[in-house]
């Protein structure tokens, strides 16, 4: 049997959720089956050296999205592709598109990862982008539930041409580097002190909603007086704001913004508790990598994906979206847990952690693959 070629396009190996998700894909696809070609933009991604040396790895000489079309459509025909992935709306546009010059025979496979839309603007953007998809896309992945509920709602794309499959977690790298990592140098004063240390990890944008998490903390601090610190893992555009709004809750010695690390695991390893604010994420996969490393989680209660991930508090303890009061009052509870309760807390945790396990989240997307090959063969045999 030939092997099916997959190309996933992705604008850059970079540090986003996105790209994670391709990179765990990319390097645990069963290559008896498949053969991965990873596509980019002309960027440098954090994640390009975790790529395995067999995937055919291309950069199209652009950095600009519509210019990518035609150089993407020759590498579709020149590698003779049989199914095109990519994920994020506007480069899923931009595959169909580059698919159909092509003038190949490749299918079309998007993913969708995000809650969008809400607004008549936003609302009305996307049901353009289901217009592309039911026209043009042979399989469309939702990322959780919730994400299918809005695609099918916002996008208008049939139910039945859906499919769920969950952010796949690389669970043995992750307690590798757990378990064989270093925290930065000049970051180890700050696990030596005395006190709890509460740690995040997401970019520094609105969604993530680290204002909450700021305030909350300082509540924590000062209502609850509890000896802590807050470490906090990411880039961003917010850097600077939020620098100031820790200095005006009067926190800024007690806070540490310690950037992008390439192994946040250990920094979750020597923690109490992690800790994610988000005002809306489609999976939170950040909060599978904690549940993995062993470390209690607190997560606001953000649709679909931290309800869905913790199993709607199963496997965390949830507080309320934008709510500083209700947040410090669960971190508090979780970081005076008794030995025994943190220890129950932690095991159920990574027992959750593994059904996101990356083997057996790529396995099921296999299945999708292999399924909207064959469909295609059977279409170009009809």
């Amino acid at each position: 049997m030939n092997k099916i070629r997959i190309l996933f396009f992705i604008y850059q190996m970079g540090a986003g959720g996105a790209a994670r998700t391709i990179l765990n894909i990319v390097n645990n696809l069963d290559r008896d089956k498949f053969t991965p070609v990873l596509v980019t933009l002309n960027y440098e991604g954090s994640y390009e050296h975790n790529v395995k040396k067999d995937v055919t790895f291309i950069k199209l000489n652009t950095k600009r999205l519509r210019s990518a079309i035609f150089p993407l459509a020759k590498v579709i025909r020149r590698e003779k592709i049989d199914i095109v992935f990519s994920t994020i709306p506007n480069y899923n546009t931009i595959a169909i598109l580059a698919k159909l010059f092509s003038r190949s025979g490749a299918n079309i496979i998007v993913r969708e990862a995000a809650l969008l839309g809400g607004n008549f603007k936003a609302d009305a953007k996307l049901r353009l982008y289901g217009l592309l998809y039911r026209l043009f896309a042979d399989r469309v992945i939702a990322l959780s539930n919730g994400v299918k509920d809005n695609i099918v709602q916002r996008y208008k794309v049939k139910k039945d041409n859906i499919t769920v499959i969950y952010n796949p977690v690389d669970t043995e790298s992750i307690e590798h580097s757990a378990a064989a990592g270093s925290i930065e140098p000049d970051h180890e004063a700050i696990f030596q002190k005395e006190g709890k240390i509460i740690v995040t990890a997401g970019r520094l944008v609105k969604d993530k909603d680290h204002d909450t998490l700021l305030k909350a903390f300082a509540q924590l601090v000062k209502d609850y007086q509890q000896e802590c610190r807050l470490v906090i893992l990411g880039e961003g555009e917010r850097k600077q704001e939020l620098l100031k709004l820790a200095e005006e809750l009067q926190i800024k010695e007690q806070v540490h913004f310690l950037g992008f690390q390439k192994n946040p695991y250990i920094y979750f390893k020597k923690s109490d508790l992690f800790v994610l604010s988000s005002i809306r994420e489609g999976f939170g996969h950040v909060l599978a990598e904690a549940l993995t490393v062993g470390i209690p989680v607190v997560s606001t209660n953000c649709r679909p994906g931290a309800i869905e991930v913790l199993d709607g508090g199963k496997y965390g303890v949830l507080c309320q979206v934008g709510n500083p009061s209700d947040m410090a009052e669960k971190m508090h509870q979780v970081l005076t847990l008794s030995d025994e309760e943190r220890i129950t807390m932690i095991e159920k945790g990574k027992e959750r952690a593994m059904d996101f396990q990356a083997k057996t989240i790529v396995r099921q997307y296999e299945t999708v693959f292999a399924e909207v090959a064959e469909r295609g063969i059977r279409r170009g045999r009809g």
